[in-house]
């Protein structure tokens, strides 16, 4: 008993709690993915068998691909998870590119007539300072 209270006993268990912690997020992260593949394939379906031959160019296709940006962005997600599991470390690197991925999905599905100028001066900075920090990251990793 006194092992568990002692400050490496208390690290090993913290550690195995980060170890489950971790391995239910990549559970919970793969059930997100079936989810989101099954909302693609029924979104594809009904495009395909149903379409709308004036909008689909337009919204429609959007959608496919926000969906498609979605599915990519919940396997990096997965992979930062089991990543943290094989290392012990969060990847620096793959969370930024992870953020890229989810500003550009964001902006391919932007609808240009509903955002104001100020969202789209956000998403600038943001996309700026992701791509300088992804460049820092990567110098930094290459030496």
């Amino acid at each position: 008993m006194r092992h568990h209270l002692s400050d490496a006993g208390f690290l090993q268990n913290i550690g195995r709690f980060e170890g489950w912690l971790s391995k239910l997020l990549s559970i919970a992260m793969v059930m997100v993915i079936i989810v989101v593949i099954v909302d693609l394939g029924r979104y594809l379906a009904q495009a395909l068998f149903n379409p709308d031959p004036y909008n689909f160019l337009g919204k429609t296709l959007l959608d496919i691909f926000g969906l498609f940006l979605s599915v990519l962005i919940a396997l990096e997600i997965l992979e930062n998870i089991t990543a943290y599991l094989r290392k012990h470390v969060v990847q620096v690197e793959l969370v930024i590119v992870t953020s890229l991925t989810a500003v550009a999905r964001k902006i391919i599905i932007l609808d240009l007539k509903e955002v104001t100028g100020l969202s789209l001066i956000g998403l600038a900075i943001a996309i700026l300072a992701l791509s300088i920090s992804y460049f820092i990251v990567k110098s930094v990793n290459a030496s």
